[in-house]
């Protein structure tokens, strides 16, 4: 089961920001676990603290093609998908496939392995919502015909799949729509809006705020959101549909920035840009069932979580940043 503490848990997408700090806390509680990551966004050297504790393994493999695991599966997570749109923009077609043929070659697999699977999807199902805060009932006011639907379209799709497996074949499935996370281990390129502002102000470069910057955004802190996808894995059974992760207080992206530069005591400048295509004007999750089934909410304020992501990249060499998008 996966709720063993000696389990042996698949992480695709292990070596990754989320996908690392998951298997660090999998291994903290004593399960065997085994990332795989074709290292596209991923590090080595996110994991590599893991080597010595003798329960940890790094694959790399891309999950468009299938995969045989020799031993005992008990649980997959698939975390593995670019998620940051200057990143999934790259290559859009196999961002595409990461999610469709990607879920699919997990599923089979967990079907072989008789495991529980969890899918990481996102709160980008939801499109630019016309609706706030979003609950799992809302199906979304969605684009697929634009620079953002390789991502959004391809989990759409993987949810799709998630629930026909779950369906026709009885499979053991959870489904978890993430929300804005942050925190240490992202990358400084990652092109998304907390990490672009904390390594811009501590660059001393101007902080890049595309339209008006009133769009807002829900910012979970990564311990955070780790723990709801434990939890979400090791629920009782019955919980097979999308389930909301995230941080429900909502800030506008000026704000956001003005807590960067309060905190990092930057001399940088607000510089506005044009608006993103198919950006969205709002994202703040609904959480009453993560909170109801799981007894999960975020409990870091994103005071706090800046804080230690601030001291986390202040130690860590900057690069340029990427067109900051969320």
């Amino acid at each position: 089961m996966a709720r063993a503490p000696d389990a042996v848990t698949i992480v695709t997408g292990g070596a990754g920001f989320l996908g690392s700090h998951l298997c660090t806390r999998l291994v903290a509680e004593g399960a065997r676990v085994i990332a795989i990551d074709n290292l596209s966004t991923g590090n080595r050297a996110n994991v590599a603290h893991l080597a010595a504790t003798g329960r940890f393994s790094l694959i790399e493999h891309d999950i468009i093609m299938p995969i045989e695991i020799s031993e005992r599966v008990d649980a997959i997570y698939n975390l593995a998908c670019p998620a940051s749109p200057p990143k999934y923009q790259i290559d859009p077609v196999h961002t595409f496939r990461t999610s469709i043929d990607g879920a699919q070659n997990m599923l089979e697999l967990a079907k072989r392995k008789s495991a529980r699977i969890l899918q990481a999807s996102t709160s980008e199902v939801y499109g630019d919502p016309e609706m706030s805060p979003q609950p799992e009932t809302y199906c979304g006011a969605v684009n697929t015909y634009g620079p953002r639907a390789c991502y959004d379209e391809g989990k759409r799709g993987a949810e799709t799949l998630f629930y026909e497996y779950a369906k026709a074949y009885g499979l053991e499935t959870r489904i978890a729509r993430i929300f804005n996370t942050y925190g240490p281990r992202m990358d400084a390129q990652d092109g998304r809006v907390v990490s672009n502002f904390v390594v811009q102000a501590l660059a001393g470069e101007d902080i890049t705020v595309y339209g008006t910057g009133r769009q807002t955004r829900s910012f979970c802190y990564v311990d955070d959101l780790i723990d709801g996808l434990i939890r979400l894995m090791n629920s009782d059974d019955g919980i097979g549909g999308p389930v909301n992760l995230g941080n429900p207080r909502e800030f506008t992206v000026l704000e956001l920035a003005e807590m960067v530069l309060d905190k990092t005591g930057s001399p940088s400048r607000l510089r506005f840009l044009d608006a993103l295509q198919d950006d969205p004007k709002q994202r703040r999750p609904d959480i009453t069932l993560a909170h109801t089934l799981l007894g999960w909410q975020p409990t870091v304020s994103l005071h706090d979580g800046l804080d230690r992501m601030i001291a986390h990249f202040a130690q860590a060499p900057q690069q340029p940043c990427a067109a900051a998008l969320s």
